[in-house]
């Protein structure tokens, strides 16, 4: 969710980080490990809601032999003093639960704690603070993580990615500096790292941020990345945004529809909720249902939103919409956007949405595409 955090970590620094390696052999410095007790393995009560108002609750579950393996990499969450985070993640335990904890119903999970750059860092970078010491430590962790889950957890078995915001940047980086061009890149199923800009070259589904790696354009396609920033229906992202928007002629901003990869029309998403999230929303908190507040922390809508991409010169997003339901008992509403000082910034759109539109999407397609190997 940084402004400067590209450019903290666009190229690799020679200087190794100023403080003292994470060893990755501890149990603890891993928030999620297969086999064991922890926010993955926990399962999450989730309520259905559709048109008629709440239906069935149940807990998510828990595959016990899944055929591959997720590595997850949390945004942007600490509220730790200084540019990077301590390694007590307490406060990212619900971006793990929000965004990732589901797909341990499909694949065994990994989430290592990283010295991300903070809540904190977004004011210096927005500053001109000079943040390459500090994005190269995030990264090291996120590296050093890769590698040891590579030589002891691996074992030649398919791997997805999972990043979103700044764990989509660190995960960016380790496409390009350790998956590319080498062996393992023919174990990776797919990565979804929507949140931050990834750039190709307009019409084209690879150059840009990656040298070789394309962009999804079928639901069976492997190899590949998907990736997309969310923005309301006619609220295209203007110039120079955050996110939307490629920095230079010829490019542009990838997206991919997680509902269906490669189509550029209208998808009906599986999409997962914070039914009781304090993040402040356009016209007030969202009354999810005119029967009452949600049973459950979590519920789950198919069918409420639909999104296409577009693509228009620079301008690279996926557009959001909600399904109207006339007589209906579910909200036609839902949030996103960032507030700060009582406004909404218009170059991040629907920034804090990315992962909850298309959630159950995302699994099924790890699912289906697994259930192959």
């Amino acid at each position: 969710m940084i402004l400067g955090a590209v450019a903290a970590i666009a190229q690799p620094q020679p200087a190794k980080p100023p403080l003292a390696a994470v060893d990755y052999g501890v149990e603890r410095n891993w928030l999620c490990l297969p086999g064991r007790n922890d926010i993955c393995s926990t399962p999450l009560a989730t309520t259905a809601l559709n048109v008629n108002g709440y239906g069935s609750t149940g807990p998510s579950g828990v595959a016990k032999n899944p055929p591959a393996d997720c590595f997850y990499v949390y945004p942007t969450i600490s509220g730790d003093r200084g540019l990077n985070s301590d390694l007590d993640a307490r406060e990212e335990i619900g971006a793990v639960q929000s965004q990732f904890a589901r797909f341990a119903s499909v694949c065994r999970t990994f989430v290592p704690i990283y010295r991300q750059m903070t809540l904190s860092a977004i004011a210096a970078a927005a500053a001109g603070s000079d943040l390459k010491t500090q994005g190269e430590i995030a990264y090291s962790d996120v590296a050093a993580a890769w590698r040891f889950y590579l030589a002891k957890h691996n074992k030649g078995r398919p791997f997805v990615l999972v990043g979103h915001s700044q764990g989509a940047i660190m995960l960016q980086e380790l496409i390009k500096r350790e998956i590319e061009g080498k062996p393992v890149a023919g174990r990776m199923i797919r990565a979804y790292i929507p949140g931050f800009n990834v750039l190709v070259p307009q019409g084209k589904r690879v150059g840009g941020t990656f040298k070789s790696t394309p962009l999804c354009a079928s639901k069976s396609e492997t190899g590949c990345v998907m990736s997309w920033v969310s923005f309301r229906e006619n609220n295209a992202p203007p110039e120079r945004a955050m996110f939307g928007w490629a920095p230079a002629p010829g490019l542009t901003v990838a997206c991919t529809n997680p509902a269906k990869p490669g189509s550029a029309a209208w998808e009906t998403l599986d999409s997962y909720w914070n039914a009781r999230s304090s993040y402040p929303v356009a016209g007030g908190p969202v009354r999810w249902s005119s029967e009452g507040a949600s049973p459950t922390l979590y519920v789950r809508t198919e069918g409420l939103v639909a999104a296409r991409c577009i693509n228009n010169g620079r301008r690279g997003y996926l557009a959001v919409r909600t399904i109207q339901s006339p007589g209906g008992k579910r909200t036609n509403r839902i949030g996103g956007e960032v507030g700060m000082l009582g406004l909404f910034l218009p170059g991040w759109g629907m920034h804090l949405a990315d992962m909850s539109v298309a959630q159950g999407d995302l699994i099924r397609q790890v699912e289906q595409l697994t259930a192959k190997r």
